[in-house]
């Protein structure tokens, strides 16, 4: 039975609200939370990009039961991999040990702010294995020192470190970032149900790990009104990976998407109130092996009936799978 979680969505929602979505989630019987780590929303008519790591540290006070996670931040650009380390550390006390730290090679659209420009994806999957043998060294809370090909650290410590290090997670797309995870990480992340993805993960040394996916929902009693509001604020996710990991604005992503219908949308996230088709949207992941399962409600002012909805009605049929 794969483990269903609640996604704080920092795009769509600002901080105050993301915490009380949290809080909801939790009340509402959800296993886990992930929250994205973003310096912009994907497209203009989401409106928000709060500092994740703030809200994390707000939830985790809010909170008494529900394990976070980021999902996912990069930890080579805006971040240096010891101030990402120190981050996940402090969060793990401040959860009391519910912190899973998921990291990912980055899109361009949040890290292009630091002036270090872009490079290939293959360079970016080199410096994301560098910076996770950083933060997995760092959590011992011994000294390290380290000069490698895209980062320098010098007699870097962590004074306040949990007894459990924070889990580390990898996103995956390929079978290069397939290999890092399963040499590296604790978890694997991944956003399609692509049993190919799990294999590599086996076979590069992760087989018994927590597999984690994410899966978009539009939940509204009007189907109509949840159509449009997918195709509003969710269409930037039909481009794929490759591109949505290059284009370094909003304007970018809402021009390359300018034709996309609202049916275009519809065939790829359930929207209305059809717990049938959460679950067939669903499926796929736990049929591919997915141990977690984290839901993504459109719109940010749309959370609360939607968490009513997963408590009393989508959860329980969720169960089942």
């Amino acid at each position: 039975m794969m483990h269903i979680g609640y996604t704080m969505m920092t795009e769509q929602a600002g901080p105050r609200e993301l915490v009380g979505h949290v809080v909801e989630a939790e009340r509402a019987g959800f296993d886990f939370s992930v929250i994205s780590d973003h310096s912009f929303p994907w497209l203009p008519s989401q409106g928000h990009a709060p500092y994740a790591w703030s809200v994390l540290g707000a939830a985790a006070q809010a909170t008494s039961r529900i394990p976070l996670m980021t999902y996912v931040t990069c930890p080579t650009f805006r971040y240096h991999p010891v101030v990402v380390a120190q981050k996940a550390a402090t969060l793990q006390l401040l959860s009391a040990g519910r912190f899973r730290l998921g990291l990912g090679s980055g899109e361009n659209l949040n890290e292009h702010v630091v002036g270090r420009g872009w490079p290939s994806a293959r360079v970016r999957l080199d410096m994301l294995g560098e910076a996770a043998e950083i933060i997995g060294a760092l959590f011992s809370g011994e000294y390290v020192t380290l000069h490698g090909r895209h980062f320098q650290v010098d007699d870097a410590r962590l004074w306040d470190v949990p007894d459990t290090p924070p889990p580390i997670g990898i996103a995956v797309s390929g079978p290069l970032s397939c290999a890092l995870a399963g040499r590296r990480a604790d978890l694997v992340i991944a956003t399609e149900p692509k049993r190919e993805l799990l294999d590599a993960f086996d076979a590069a040394g992760g087989a018994g790990k927590p597999r984690v996916g994410q899966l978009p929902v539009c939940y509204d009693p009007d189907p109509d009104a949840a159509r449009a509001r997918a195709h509003e604020q969710f269409r930037w996710a039909l481009g794929g990976w490759r591109l949505n990991a290059e284009l370094p604005l909003p304007a970018g992503f809402a021009q390359a998407t300018a034709h996309v219908r609202p049916e275009d949308v519809a065939e790829n996230v359930p929207c209305g109130d059809d717990v049938d088709a959460v679950l067939a949207a669903a499926r796929p992941f736990a049929e591919a092996g997915f141990t977690d399962l984290a839901l993504v409600q459109i719109g940010g002012d749309h959370q609360l009936p939607f968490l009513q909805w997963a408590r009393t009605t989508l959860l329980p049929a969720l169960r089942g799978l």
